[in-house]
């Protein structure tokens, strides 16, 4: 008898390590938690449905599972949950990711534990389901962007041209009504179609295109909270470009310099907004100029040349001469969280020399500062 239980338990043990938790198998699905499909952006929250089949006919008490997710900048966050699987060895798991910030993320091989009925042994297995997505920098609207206003006292003779971004009297569309449209600009035939405030959409005149410089030098930043306001700046800007139809590149500064071409494509666009996603900063290299003049022959001449950085230094007005040269018209963007006395000063020298500036504390002031009014 004794033989007898040891032999059966010792097949009992045998099978359920080869059968158990160490053939799981699983699939992941991921949603934003909203009734439509959406892009994910910096502070959304991702809801994981995890569905494990473990194979095999013996009756588990329960399954750990844990999971990885991680960060393209090496942070990770760990969750563990348990769960009872059914007689046909099937359990599903649900769980919620904190807010997120901008980012690619990639789960890991997903670990699964569980122990026999007799708490004996313990058995372990992983199995890799798909699991990656972006989530893209925060951006605010900006209903008006000053630096393509043609009446602007710093537009200066050679530039207070054909500018800014006007309207012509020829339609182009219909699109969704926005807080302070005029009257006469409502189209009255789609909005009864609809049921909902429609406008209507005219043409512009073409516009200078445009060329946005990001500082991404690890010794322009102190914080990473600077750096994600100059990205999210950034990401803003580009969706102001692509409402207007402006032709908008992109420039990074870093260790490995990229530059993409000012286009109106909506897939160039997304190929920025995903580069936005990818950037982080470091170099140790505080010079801009070096970077910008690899690739000064891909700017446009005539481009708007806006820089988003931090800096406040003879460097930056060295880059800022150096577009001037060139024939593009220089902007500095000043990335400033603090808000400081000097950044004010730095803002009226520039402005004294005809150049504009506009500086940036929090991106919700975003808005209100490129539309020419004080935060």
């Amino acid at each position: 008898m004794l033989l007898s239980m040891v032999t059966l338990l010792c097949l009992y043990l045998a099978i359920a390590g080869f059968s158990g938790v160490r053939r799981a198998k699983g699939a992941r699905a991921l949603s934003s938690g909203q009734d439509h499909e959406e892009l994910l952006h910096a502070g959304d929250q991702v809801q994981v449905q995890l569905r494990v089949n473990i194979p095999g006919f013996l009756p588990l008490p329960y399954v750990v599972v844990r999971e990885m997710l991680h960060r393209h900048n090496g942070e990770s966050w760990s969750f563990r949950e348990s769960l009872i699987p059914n007689m046909r060895g099937v359990g599903e798991l649900s769980f919620q990711t904190p807010p997120l910030e901008r980012g690619k993320y990639v789960f890991s091989k997903t670990e699964c534990s569980s122990e026999d009925i007799f708490g004996l042994i313990e058995h372990r297995g992983t199995f890799k389901a798909k699991g990656e997505f972006r989530v893209l920098p925060r951006t605010v609207f900006i209903p008006y962007w000053q630096l393509y206003d043609r009446k602007s006292r710093l537009s200066g003779p050679q530039t207070a041209q054909t500018r800014s971004r006007r309207e012509t009297t020829q339609i182009n569309g219909v699109r969704d009504y926005v807080y302070g449209d005029r009257l006469s600009r409502i189209h009255w035939n789609a909005t009864a179609k609809t049921g909902s405030w429609k406008s209507k959409e005219f043409e512009h005149e073409s516009v200078p295109k445009t060329v946005l410089v990001i500082d991404a030098l690890a010794a322009s930043y102190e914080q990473s909270e600077t750096f994600e306001l100059a990205v999210s700046t950034a990401a803003s800007l580009l969706e102001y470009g692509s409402r207007e139809r402006m032709g908008m590149g992109l420039m990074t500064l870093s260790d490995k310099n990229t530059f993409l071409a000012p286009s109106e494509s909506l897939i160039d666009r997304q190929k920025m907004m995903h580069h936005l996603v990818d950037i982080q900063y470091n170099g140790q290299d505080r010079r801009l100029l070096p970077g910008v003049e690899k690739l000064g022959r891909q700017l446009p001449q005539g481009a708007y040349f806006v820089l988003i950085s931090p800096q406040k230094d003879e460097k930056v007005l060295e880059l800022l001469r150096w577009a001037d040269t060139r024939g593009m018209t220089p902007c500095h963007v000043l990335i400033d969280p603090q808000g400081s006395r000097q950044s004010a000063e730095w803002s009226a020298m520039l402005r004294g020399r005809g150049t504009r500036s506009f500086t940036v504390a929090h991106l919700q002031e975003l808005p209100t500062v490129m539309g020419g009014g004080s935060a």
